[in-house]
């Protein structure tokens, strides 16, 4: 199964990083978030990618063109003009980059890659967030159904710290950054039939979010997969940075992989 990662964004509510590269190429360590995401599809067999970029997508491209020498140790023999790969670590990947276009919104990106995608099931997500969620599970709650979309639903953390008060105002309780209110909102993650790009007919200007996914739900045909552990965007500098101190302290729990 093929999975098509929305990867064309400015990226602007990041912009102390985006000025200069996509926001899928943002690292989280040393690799860029879009690489923690393919390997989370990875752990689960899942190796053939289609990348939609749009905004500086050249930039993922030159990163896939040059994986050996960001992977491996390497040996440049200037004399001869020659290049020696040391160490062979690389992955499995099939890798599709396609540009579909730099104000391209979301569902137009989905459109643009219909040629490729509609002809077997596949699954779609966004090129900024990262999660621990199980992959075969939602696969199988999607195929329960027969419909044409599961959408993961995730309960986000509070923003602030959430007080319980007592009487006269004795905290009695604290919790960090709770959940919120209790509402389940897209957390990305699908798993799409071909039908989908019934929906997709209002050209670049399609936004993925509004239209098409809202006239699935009136058809009866977008059902969500609830998944309540960890899920985190990359929206903004906090939250790279909260990823980053997860991934260096080795305590990133979307890393299920060895």
């Amino acid at each position: 199964m093929k999975v098509a990662i929305l990867a064309g964004g400015f990226g602007t509510r990041l912009s102390e990083e985006t000025a200069n590269i996509p926001k899928p190429m943002v690292n989280i360590g040393d690799k860029p978030i879009l690489w923690h995401i393919m390997k989370t599809y990875s752990a689960y067999g899942f190796n053939e990618f289609i990348i939609l970029g749009g905004f500086k997508s050249y930039i993922i491209k030159e990163y896939f063109a040059n994986y050996f020498l960001h992977q491996s140790d390497v040996t440049f023999n200037l004399k001869s003009n020659t290049i020696e790969i040391l160490n062979n670590e690389t992955e499995p990947w099939k890798v599709t980059i396609l540009d579909t276009g730099l104000n391209t919104l979301t569902g137009g990106r989905i459109k643009r890659a219909e040629k490729y995608l509609n002809t077997e099931p596949f699954m779609l997500t966004y090129g900024d967030g990262v999660s621990d969620i199980d992959l075969n599970k939602l696969l199988s709650f999607h195929k329960t159904h027969g419909k044409a979309l599961t959408m993961t639903a995730v309960q986000p953390e509070g923003r602030f710290g959430a007080l319980e008060l007592g009487e006269n105002d004795a905290v009695f309780n604290f919790m960090e950054k709770p959940k919120g209110d209790g509402a389940w909102i897209n957390g990305g993650f699908f798993v799409c039939q071909p039908e989908i790009f019934n929906y997709l007919n209002e050209g670049d200007q399609s936004v993925w979010e509004r239209t098409p996914l809202e006239n699935m739900a009136k058809d009866g045909n977008l059902f969500a997969y609830k998944h309540r552990g960890f899920w985190k965007p990359m929206d903004m500098l906090r939250d790279k940075l909260q990823l980053e101190e997860l991934w260096l302290k080795k305590e990133a729990p979307w890393k299920i992989w060895n």
